[in-house]
């Protein structure tokens, strides 16, 4: 028997409510005409309260307008885009942020199309950095840790990805630095921020971080710095945490077995052997590159394992490793944004990246800083956050990076600053 919406004892005859049907509320069949009317009508002159069924029509009205608040605040290419998981974005972006004319620029900065004309032409083989280069990439890394660090210490249920760019746009213009994503290819912010099911270049904007997000910050510094990390936005759920656990470890055992004289393909046979026994899924679509005065250049670095990537690592060779790990498949889809990667089951993604360069015996990671002075940074960050009242990561949270300079950013870099260079 179908009991009846309205005074729920009667048996409900074949009588339905006209709105719910047109707002698609199933089931809302009443016993009779009296009974209908008595639970949708509001008795002005009794001042009884609003009919139980009446309430209904106003929550689910309700409901439907805010998500309709939430379509109209997207540009109207995307209004109609069938999104892959629960993230949504917030419009409108704020505008683009200014850097001062004294900060030396990369090529692209002021391209009405962000078109890099160095990376146009395609290098025949792989730079080969000297002794000069490499000590301009470590200084531009060194730059890029300390701003990934920084803008990392805000994470937090409320802040926005937007407050986020900001915070890490002051820190490369602090530093006399260029945010390297900043007009590339025109990537309309100085960060690439992605949450949850975003895999990456997810773009900043106005949505608040909210407790049990993960996000990715992925900051690169002109010429060039690269590097990122996940971080948990307050306790998140199991599944989540061991995501982030798993892609740091492939990332650090792919970079234990770098020296002259292995071929790059090995990287990925070495992730794929971190990652498949979990049953996670590795990102095809992306990958690692060269990184110098070029943003991005060769090598390509994949991921996965199984590859017939050729190449040979060489001493003076720099390049990243940052691979994108999903929890279900490795298929992905684009927001209609030109840039946001999302996965297309709309499961979470984590990633990390570290720039690598290649020694006489073997790597350093440029995107990390020296151990010797990595005690010292922590007690300068902790007392720093305290004075500002922000939330430091917690141990075993840090961040990786990446880096990047040739005879150009040799020059360039004399202009960076370092924070306790001497």
């Amino acid at each position: 028997m179908t009991t009846c919406a309205g005074c729920g004892e009667k048996e409900a005859s074949r009588l339905e409510c006209p709105n719910c049907k047109k707002l698609g509320i199933a089931g809302s069949f009443f016993c009779d005409q009296d009974c209908f009317k008595k639970s949708c009508k509001y008795q002005m002159i009794t001042s009884e309260p609003l009919g139980t069924h009446k309430a209904i029509h106003s929550i689910v009205q309700l409901a439907a307008q805010n998500e309709a608040n939430k379509e109209s605040t997207l540009p109207a290419n995307m209004r109609n885009y069938k999104f892959t998981g629960p993230l949504r974005p917030v419009y409108p972006l704020s505008p683009k942020r200014i850097v001062p004319p004294h900060i030396r620029r990369p090529d692209y900065a002021d391209h009405p199309q962000g078109v890099s004309a160095i990376e146009s032409t395609r290098e025949k083989r792989i730079r080969v950095l000297n002794a000069e280069e490499i000590e301009a990439m470590r200084v531009v890394c060194r730059l890029g840790r300390e701003v990934l660090d920084y803008t990392a210490s805000f994470i937090k249920p409320g802040i926005t990805t937007d407050e986020l760019d900001k915070i890490c746009h002051q820190a490369c213009v602090e530093r006399n630095a260029y945010p390297s994503p900043l007009n590339y290819a025109r990537f309309p912010k100085s960060v690439c921020i992605s949450v949850n099911e975003v895999i990456c270049h997810g773009i900043p904007d106005q949505r608040p971080l909210v407790e049990g997000d993960i996000v990715n910050l992925d900051v690169s510094l002109c010429f060039h710095s690269d590097l990122n990390a996940t971080y948990p936005v307050g306790k998140i759920d199991e599944e989540s945490a061991d995501l982030i656990a798993i892609t740091k470890k492939s990332v650090e055992e792919s970079i234990a077995i770098c020296k002259p004289g292995v071929p790059y393909r090995e990287i990925g046979n070495k992730i794929e052997e971190i990652v498949r026994p979990k049953g996670y899924s590795i990102v095809r679509r992306y990958t690692g590159h060269g990184v110098h005065e070029r943003f991005h250049c060769e090598p390509n670095i994949v991921h996965y394992g199984g590859s017939k990537m050729p190449g040979k690592m060489e001493a003076g060779h720099v390049f990243t490793i940052e691979p994108m790990i999903n929890l279900g498949t490795a298929n992905l889809d684009h927001w209609k944004d030109d840039w946001t990667a999302v996965t297309l089951d709309g499961r979470r993604s984590a990633q990390f990246e570290e720039t690598i360069l290649i020694t006489e015996t073997g790597y350093e990671i440029l995107t990390r800083p020296p151990p010797a002075s990595s005690s010292h940074k922590k007690k300068k960050k902790k007392s720093k956050s305290k004075a500002n009242g922000t939330a430091t990561p917690k141990e075993g949270e840090e961040t990786p990076e990446v880096g990047t300079p040739t005879g150009e950013v040799a020059d360039g870099v004399k202009e960076l600053e370092v924070n306790g260079a001497a």
